[in-house]
């Protein structure tokens, strides 16, 4: 229902190749690690944006999407659901093409204020899974 078949090989295909993961840490149990790790695998660069500012999978990380230096293509939700609509507007004001929220994350005023401004998105999906799907 938030992410159509079209929409979703758009963002992963079409879109570009640089990926803001917001939520991604150095901590390898958590689900960010392994979904950017899926993503730099499939040729995409994976920024990472967390608090911390840490590095990961040897990009420099940021602690938010507007301290990134350059543009960013997606933006690759790993928050709760009552923080990601901040991230969607943050996307948004970055000059992303597309937000992704992962699994288990909705928020239909995000969605509706993203694809207002004329951002493709997805929600409740995961690009890990998705990606490999494609043809």
């Amino acid at each position: 229902m938030y992410g159509d078949e079209a929409t979703i090989r758009r963002i992963l295909t079409e879109q570009g190749d640089t990926w803001a993961v917001v939520g991604l840490s150095s901590n390898r149990n958590r689900a960010a690690y392994r979904v950017a790790e899926v993503l730099q695998r499939f040729g995409k660069r994976v920024v990472p944006v967390h608090p911390k500012a840490e590095t990961v999978h040897g990009e420099q990380g940021y602690a938010s999407l507007a301290d990134i230096p350059f543009d960013v293509d997606v933006v690759d939700v790993f928050v709760n659901g009552g923080q990601a609509g901040a991230v969607a507007d943050e996307a948004v004001a970055k000059g992303a093409k597309a937000v992704w929220f992962q699994l288990g994350v909705v928020d239909e005023a995000a969605y509706e204020r993203t694809r207002e401004a004329g951002l493709d998105m997805v929600m409740d999906r995961c690009p890990a899974i998705e990606i490999p799907r494609l043809p």
